[in-house]
């Protein structure tokens, strides 16, 4: 298939000489619910799991300890701002020896459908938050979400970026507390850079982030032969063609890509195309053969086939059981 030919809508990734960067771009989002959370010590949350999601915490008043099973907990202080990448659940508390209480249970006045005001009064000590959950979907999110750690929390007074984070942070208290016209898209807009910039830092100062697929996306030739795959999942690649469009021999490309991304390249072009076969079969209404079609597959039974041995379940099941997210946990 000719991608010149494939609808504008179905872009997998648009062109660009930063496959890193598309990574990122492709982390818009879209919010499914932000609060606002005034609470006085001793108090505590309970946040479930939520499928294909980051969690924001954004301490506008106080402190509170996050924590998360598997790490130590983490003191947010005011101007703090945590990201929980998997939408792992977790806790926030006044102190460690608080039980929470499950988000859902909590005291709140719905402001509108996606926007709550949420209220725990012990009597102590004040502290305020803004909490966002927001939804990503795309192929290459879900890439990237899976490399990331459980938490990654931005200490804005040691940031290098001390000075806009803090604006962009009261900004975002203002407008909660104003509830102007607008206001919810203003602070999703806002969350959505704070995401990016958290990201960037982890990407920049954690040593796991420069091996595997991300650090194959930092490498000239590799990363633009995962970029052609992602760009046109339906041609038929081969270990030559890829080999030839990012100017290496095919034996120096082939064990290249091997060691850096983990997986041999033609691995990696079904990978993806399961990733992004996944992802439609959830969104769209074409039948199963147009989407297998539209990877690359010359029959529906050879993409049923090969989606089987990768996801564990037939495309018809998948559609038939309701959403799966690309991390293989129910939504």
């Amino acid at each position: 298939m000719d991608r010149s030919a494939t609808d504008e809508n179905h872009d997998i990734w648009p062109s660009s000489a930063d496959p890193l960067g598309e990574a990122l771009h492709f982390l818009h989002m879209d919010s499914v619910l932000y609060s606002r959370s005034e609470m006085t010590a001793p108090w505590g949350l309970a946040i479930p799991y939520f499928a294909n999601c980051f969690i924001c915490h954004i301490v506008i008043s106080g402190q509170g300890w996050l924590e998360i099973d598997g790490r130590e907990p983490t003191l947010l202080r005011m101007g703090d701002f945590a990201l929980v990448p998997s939408g792992s659940g977790h806790r926030v508390s006044s102190s460690l020896d608080v039980t929470p209480i499950d988000l859902f249970d909590a005291p709140r006045k719905m402001v509108s459908e996606r926007y709550e005001l949420l209220r725990l009064d012990g009597g102590g000590e004040p502290s305020g938050m803004i909490c966002v959950v927001v939804r990503f979907d795309h192929p290459a999110a879900h890439r990237l979400i899976r490399l990331l750690p459980k938490s990654i929390i931005i200490e804005s007074w040691q940031s290098t970026h001390f000075e806009w984070i803090q604006s962009s942070l009261r900004l975002m208290a203002h407008e909660a507390q104003a509830l102007h016209p607008g206001g919810e898209t203003v602070i999703t807009r806002l969350a959505d850079i704070l995401v990016i910039q958290a990201i960037r830092s982890w990407l920049a100062a954690d040593p796991s982030a420069q091996t595997g697929w991300l650090g194959a996306l930092k490498d000239k030739q590799i990363g633009q032969a995962i970029l052609l795959i992602q760009q046109d999942p339906a041609r038929q690649w081969t270990v030559e063609t890829l080999a030839q469009e990012v100017a290496m021999s095919r034996s120096a490309f082939a064990a290249r890509f091997k060691r850096l991304v983990g997986e041999t390249p033609m691995q990696y072009l079904t990978s993806w195309r399961m990733d992004v076969a996944l992802g439609w079969l959830q969104e769209r209404d074409e039948s199963v053969g147009e989407i297998g079609e539209q990877l690359g597959y010359q029959s529906e039974a050879a993409f049923s086939r090969a989606f089987k041995r990768a996801i564990g379940q037939s495309p018809g099941a998948v559609r038939r059981n309701g959403k799966t997210d690309l991390m293989g946990m129910p939504v």
